[in-house]
């Protein structure tokens, strides 16, 4: 194991430590041990998520305080182990912990494991200084990319594979839902991969700015995204819907939304059941798929499309807060303002 100076002699370091319901708390911790398969990452940058405000609100089925929260993860290897990227090198994380012994792992699906855990909920995450992750979950991304840019790995994987699970081909006619972060990355990817027309439909005023900027069509205010999409497409329906919202109103249109043969691709997870026309889809023959996480190979591709610089991520609005400003960050990011990505930063370098 090769060890880093910065933190061979350190023992204690600073995390925002979650204690309960809406109670975030930045504390001193003890240095994580670091196992054997194991690297000690120096946190760069972590991204918040839906995900992290159930947690905080002390909703999510699974997270137990007191419990360091982050899975979008984003540092340099500070400890090398054997097999992992060298010191100084910049990764991304693939914060996805499975049993390997289900169906699904032995299938070669781990991504939908039985028993799927992640770093950051079931063990600790990144919005501390330091994380010890196992090697195999570190994809190293170049260090000449923009760091908010590269931070966008873990979000942009969710998109690429649902693009992959839309069956998208080239020329088809899009509709999502939801202008957040995984709706604009979504239709981001989709017209990387050749969607023809895409249309997207957002309530908030800010966000459709956002949506308008980064030159998509989007649905006005005060219009009915059902109307918009049809009258678009003279009647037929956009040939697949992604549902990045998650929203029970958003539910009750997707199966008005496509056209016959169409597909629709739930990439919002809904918090409870949700009325959906089932006798629509029915008769249309619709495809419906669900969207978990990512696989792999999803992960490294969102990793090479954010080196390439296709997407044009720098016109992304993000914004970043230090550590000690953890609060401020959960507050800014659940706004679901034009600021569509929230950075925490665990180093005062990254955060000036």
């Amino acid at each position: 194991m090769t060890n880093s100076s910065s933190s061979a002699a350190k023992n204690e370091m600073k995390a925002a430590v979650w204690i309960g319901p809406d109670s975030l708390h930045v504390r001193t911790v003890p240095m994580p041990t670091v196992p054997w398969g194991h690297a000690l990452v120096r946190i760069e940058l972590t991204g918040l998520c839906g995900t992290d405000f159930s947690i905080l609100h002390g909703t999510h089925p699974r997270a137990a305080a007191p419990a360091i929260l982050g899975h979008e993860i984003t540092g340099i290897v500070e400890t090398a182990s054997e097999g992992s990227p060298a010191v100084g090198t910049r990764v991304a994380v693939e914060p996805l912990v499975t049993c390997g012994s289900c169906g699904p792992c032995k299938a070669g699906n781990s991504h939908v494991c039985t028993k799927l855990r992640l770093h950051g909920i079931d063990s600790p995450g990144s919005l501390a200084e330091y994380v010890a992750l196992p090697v195999g979950s570190l994809i190293p991304i170049d260090a000449r990319v923009p760091l908010r840019e590269a931070a966008l790995a873990e979000p942009l994987a969710v998109a690429v594979h649902a693009v992959h699970r839309s069956g998208l081909a080239g020329g088809e006619t899009v509709m999502v839902f939801g202008a957040g972060p995984i709706g604009i990355l979504t239709a981001l990817v989709a017209r990387n991969a050749g969607a023809g027309q895409i249309l997207i439909s957002e309530p908030s005023e800010e966000r459709r700015l956002v949506a308008a900027d980064l030159g998509f069509e989007t649905v006005p205010g005060n219009a009915d995204p059902v109307e918009c999409i049809l009258q678009s497409t003279e009647g037929a329906g956009a040939d697949i819907v992604f549902d990045s919202a998650a929203h029970p109103s958003v539910a009750a249109n997707l199966a008005k939304s496509v056209r016959v043969l169409g597909t629709i691709v739930l990439v919002g997870v809904y918090k409870k059941p949700a009325e959906v026309d089932l006798q629509a889809l029915t008769f249309a023959e619709n495809t419906v798929v669900g969207v978990r996480v990512y696989t792999r190979a999803d992960f490294e591709e969102a990793v090479a499309l954010i080196e390439s610089g296709v997407l044009g991520l720098e016109r992304i609005p993000v914004e970043v807060f230090p550590l000690d400003h953890v609060a401020e960050a959960f507050e800014r990011a659940m706004a679901a303002s034009g600021c569509l990505k929230v950075f925490v930063s665990s180093q005062e370098a990254v955060a000036s």
